[in-house]
């Protein structure tokens, strides 16, 4: 099973036109574990956010402009680290704890593909904030099935 999940992910890196992916499941299922051991495997870095308990300054990042390049300014400012297209994965866990992280991925679909960014929450989380500006066509989604059994989709 690991192998399959990780030849998915490493399908989707590598893909020519890739956007951002939307890794969706129930709790608990090993979405988290999984990106992170992918990004250590396959990337010299590991920009890793999660917003299940945000702090007011990440928080404030996204309530201004979601403008890509200020994302990932500020973000290396917020984890103190370079971000590098080539060479780190951007995580972003629980992102549908802050709604605007989701409709920034359609920024970064748009203006900066050269960004390797996944994010992952569960089913219910991204399905609680209907008001949001999901960002339809824009992101890669991988849903969870039978448990952990991954498909990534699109």
């Amino acid at each position: 099973m690991e192998r399959k999940l990780m030849s998915e992910l490493i399908r989707w890196k590598d893909k020519k036109g890739r956007k951002p992916l939307l890794l969706e499941g129930a709790r608990q299922v090993g979405k988290t574990y999984l990106l992170k051991d992918f990004g250590k495997r396959y990337f010299k870095n590991v920009a890793y956010v999660n917003f299940q308990n945000p702090s007011t300054e990440l928080i404030d990042l996204f309530n201004g402009s979601i403008e890509p390049k200020r994302i990932i300014t500020m973000l290396e400012l917020y984890l103190n680290m370079k971000i590098s297209p080539s060479e780190t994965l951007i995580i972003f866990d629980e992102a549908q704890e802050i709604p605007r992280a989701l409709t920034s991925l359609k920024y970064f679909c748009e203006d900066t593909p050269e960004y390797t960014i996944a994010t992952a929450g569960s089913l219910l989380g991204v399905f609680l904030h209907k008001d949001t500006s999901f960002p339809v066509g824009k992101v890669n989604r991988g849903r969870g099935q039978e448990n952990t059994k991954w498909r990534l989709n699109g």
